[in-house]
């Protein structure tokens, strides 16, 4: 089968970057980005440096695909109908109601997508799962595809989980550690299998594009973050007994990442984990665990859950014990309020969790980020606390001026030399010097 057209439903953090790529190393393909939020597909079409999305060399991307075969619009039956492939990269928040609830995936603007894919097509589509989505939904997307949509026209279910970084995603698109879809064995699923093979190849090494069966490639993603999360709860959990027994966790990091079997990455102590991902991918799995009766499995993944939860209010402790137990009326500075340097993210951030433990005390915030605009911060502190005393600043120098303590919460490589601040707190080490200059990764 041959694609000359490819429409993504959802322009958010995964289907902006991987459509804008796609589109830059497929040029003879034309890339639809549609979204139900007109600002959004605004903002897309908007300025380069203001795009929705900040990810370090985006704006490029877009800049060098944007009106020649790279679209963003709010049309979405018309592209749904014209395009061959159908991506479907719309959000799949945690259930916060029914069964499941605060565990298991919702579904709700998947179904909804899949509804509208299949009212519309007159044509036979290949419809792939880009969100992150529990093992099995394929089978609920052909449900829905069959039931509402024409006699004549036939429906393939790919499943292409993204594994992006967020702060990296364009190398992350650029050269993948691996590339999965999950298609049927049948001749038509195998045909769709090697349609979407064949985009990929244009820039990606054979060799590192997967074919599996869909169940496989669903679970993938979610057994990856899983993974990646479980690494950075074990090391975060060791950082607590270092600091009673005089270790170093950064000695200690080192020395375990040497080892080959184990290797460096995800060992860096933190605040804990935050985004979109890993806290509601482990639920989802611990829901799946549940559901087929795995319970001792279901408790193994939901302890790395509970041990971030721990470090986060680990590390709001440690400040408030660092100001002699009490921050009421104390003003601190929070450095960094996207949950890892190098994006505009803020879901599920450890600052979040951070600024209202210590506002709920009695603390005075001036909060500092170098991409998350006040309007989302506000929106984050809203949901968990109506306390006010906090203030956004632009200007970094600014907001650590006259302040009692500064927590780093993240990597910014705008916090990498911070003067004459008497305290400092960072990942959950508690420093204490005069005139002192901090370099992150010491």
């Amino acid at each position: 089968m041959k694609i000359n057209r490819i429409c993504c439903i959802g322009a958010g953090y995964v289907g902006g970057p991987t459509m804008a790529v796609i589109a830059l190393k497929c040029p003879k393909i034309k890339v639809t980005v549609v979204d139900i939020n007109q600002n959004r597909i605004d903002a897309w079409n908007g300025a380069y440096n203001q795009l929705p999305v900040y990810e370090p060399g985006l704006a490029e991307v877009v800049k060098l695909t944007r009106g020649r075969n790279l679209f963003f619009s709010n049309q979405i039956d018309k592209v749904i109908e014209e395009s061959e492939i159908i991506f479907m990269a719309v959000n799949t928040p945690t259930k916060n109601k029914g069964e499941g609830a605060g565990m298991a995936a919702d579904l709700k603007y998947v179904e909804a997508c899949a509804k509208n894919i299949a009212q519309v097509a007159k044509t036979d589509k290949i419809v792939v799962e880009k969100s992150t989505l529990p093992v099995r939904t394929a089978e609920k997307i052909k449900e829905i595809l069959i039931t509402h949509g024409r006699n004549d026209v036939h429906f393939e279910i790919l499943s292409n989980p993204e594994f992006l970084a967020e702060g990296t995603a364009i190398q992350d698109l650029f050269k993948s550690d691996r590339v999965l879809i999950g298609g049927d064995n049948t001749l038509t699923g195998q045909l769709a299998v090697k349609a979407l093979f064949d985009i990929y190849s244009q820039w990606i090494p054979k060799e590192k594009i997967l074919k599996t069966n869909v169940w496989s490639s669903e679970l993938s993603k979610l057994a990856s973050n899983a993974m990646l999360a479980q690494r950075i709860s074990s090391i975060n959990s060791l950082s607590a007994l270092c600091e009673k027994t005089g270790a170093d966790i950064d000695e200690l990091s080192k020395a375990i990442g040497m080892d080959h079997r184990i290797g460096p990455k995800f060992l860096r102590a933190s605040v804990g984990f935050g985004g979109s991902c890993f806290q509601k991918d482990i639920l989802n799995l611990v829901y799946l665990c549940k559901y087929y009766g795995l319970h001792e499995v279901a408790e193994y993944w939901l302890q790395i859950i509970k041990i971030n939860d721990y470090q986060k209010n680990r590390f709001a402790q440690k400040i408030i014990d660092g100001l002699g137990g009490d921050v009421n009326q104390k003003k601190i500075a929070l450095l960094g309020w996207s949950f890892k340097p190098n994006t505009n993210d803020s879901r599920e951030s450890p600052a979040i969790n951070v600024a209202v433990n210590l506002l709920n005390k009695g603390a005075y915030l001036n909060i500092f980020d170098p991409k998350v605009d006040e309007i989302n911060i506000r929106k984050d502190i809203s949901k968990l606390s109506s306390k006010t005393s906090f203030q956004v600043y632009r200007d970094l120098n600014l907001s650590i001026k006259d302040v009692n303590s500064v927590a780093i919460i993240s990597g910014w490589k705008e916090f990498l030399r911070i003067d004459s601040v008497e305290n400092i707190i960072f990942n959950g080490s508690f420093l204490k010097f005069k005139n002192f200059k901090y370099k992150i990764g010491k």
